[in-house]
């Protein structure tokens, strides 16, 4: 720290005020990223931990795939005419002459790494049941719960059309907030329908646009030639204004599609998840078909969606594979925690030390450090001074610390061999063997509890 504020005032006299901004800022964290402190990250873990084990109730395993892709992986699977695409990717050609992407949402490169690992092979079990946890990137402008990276959760499920598939992946979604303790949790549901009732929607909600395109949004008079399903989900007002009488998409359902929604809908009623129809949820990504659907929760008076995902069955066959049936959700972690924080939801953080050894002189450094290796591969939590502060100033830090117990050392219990084992609430203390601390610590924990 003393070496960059030296460098900046060298700065500010050999160079310009502007420039000695820009360097200032570029020692900082890019605008839209964040620097998640270990106080913050156990919440973080206790998140990941707790969708890790409602996921493997349900046969998911976990996936990584690269942080950085082709940008045909993205541009061409999520669609050419997306915001994600036309606005809000991070592309680049590398040194290669390449042209790749850091990694904007989730779905197509699980896809990718499904088809290229060959996991659509009959000898792979089917569905093939995968989440991810990791970093996306998009440039947008940042607000609260939305950053420039992200930290995005997501499943997918290969291999099944069964439209009890989609009710148990929206069921899983719905577990997880529930034990979480999320509050005012609402589904919203859609269906987009297959590939020919699409098709005849696009052309009705177009002529039903088409008369009032010059009322329209810049955005949405473009969306409007490229992708008029999007115009429905714009945020802005006359965009809103406009699609207030559009025809609704489950009225052009052909009987395949429609049967299809209606068991999805039987399916969450039967398992009590209740549910309001959306006809204007389009999703912003072009793969979608058949069910689509957001879980939106109340945060500060306004809505806010944590989750939200769909039924893609054409998204395989992109990537050189076979017709394969897809279905996934992804969700935000920082929204997630952001929805925790702000309904008072505490998490069973368990940030305690087990034992705090307060070291009283140098010359038992050694010892101290032969101690607490010896309690921590036992399998407790340990910390020591090593800034030979005074005894004060140690029992202090063990308090912070939310130390259990503490143990003094010095030179007497060195020569003695032993030491004093002191619960650091009950105040109870246990006389104990250095021969014991190392094999047996639990034993003496269970004398002080």
């Amino acid at each position: 720290m003393s070496g960059i504020k030296g460098m900046q005032v060298i700065i500010c006299f050999g160079f310009d005020l502007q420039c000695t901004l820009y360097i200032i800022m570029t020692l900082q964290k890019p605008k839209g990223t964040q620097d998640i402190l270990p106080q913050e990250t156990a919440k973080w873990q206790y998140v990941e931990d707790f969708a890790r084990k409602i996921f493997k109730k349900y046969h998911y395993g976990e996936i990584r795939t690269p942080m950085f892709e082709h940008y045909e992986v993205i541009s061409r699977s999520v669609g050419d005419t997306t915001d994600i695409v036309t606005k809000e990717m991070y592309d680049f050609y590398d040194k290669g002459d390449r042209h790749v992407t850091l990694r904007p949402e989730g779905t197509a490169p699980v896809v990718r790494s499904y088809v290229e690992n060959k996991l659509f092979a009959p000898e792979v079990q089917k569905p093939v049941k995968v989440f991810y946890i990791g970093s996306m990137f998009r440039y947008e402008r940042p607000q609260a719960g939305r950053l420039r990276e992200f930290h995005q959760l997501g499943v997918e499920c290969f291999g099944s059309s069964n439209p009890a598939t989609d009710a148990e992946t929206i069921a899983m979604a719905y577990q997880l907030f529930n034990e979480l303790g999320i509050k005012d949790v609402v589904l919203h549901l859609n269906s987009l329908g297959n590939t020919e009732s699409r098709k005849a929607y696009r052309q009705a909600l177009i002529d039903y646009l088409l008369p009032m395109k010059d009322k329209l949004s810049k955005d949405s008079q473009r969306r409007l030639e490229e992708n008029p399903l999007r115009v429905l989900d714009s945020k802005e007002k006359e965009d809103k204004a406009a699609v207030e009488g559009a025809p609704s998409i489950l009225d052009y359902l052909d009987e395949k599609s429609q049967a299809h929604f209606d068991a999805v809908r039987d399916m969450l009623e039967a398992l009590s998840i209740p549910y309001v129809i959306d006809t204007n949820m389009v999703r912003g990504l072009d793969y979608y078909h058949h069910t689509i659907f957001e879980f939106v929760t109340k945060v500060d008076n306004s809505e806010l969606t944590i989750c939200a995902g769909g039924r893609y069955d054409s998204l395989v066959e992109y990537f050189g594979g076979p017709a394969t049936a897809g279905f996934g959700f992804g969700l935000g972690l920082e929204r997630l925690l952001l929805v925790l924080d702000k309904q008072n939801i505490a998490l069973p953080l368990d940030e305690s030390l087990d034992v705090y050894i307060a070291v009283l002189d140098n010359s038992v450094n050694s010892k101290a450090l032969e101690l607490i290796q010896a309690i921590r591969h036992q399998g407790f939590t340990a910390e020591r001074d090593y800034l030979n502060r005074k005894i004060k100033a140690q029992f202090k830090a063990a308090d912070s610390f939310k130390a259990k117990t503490i143990i003094t050392l010095g030179e007497n219990e060195v020569e003695a061999n032993q030491a004093v084992v002191k619960n650091n609430t009950t105040r109870q203390e246990v006389l104990a063997d250095f021969d014991d601390i190392r094999s047996n610590f639990a034993s003496i924990l269970e004398e002080l509890c």
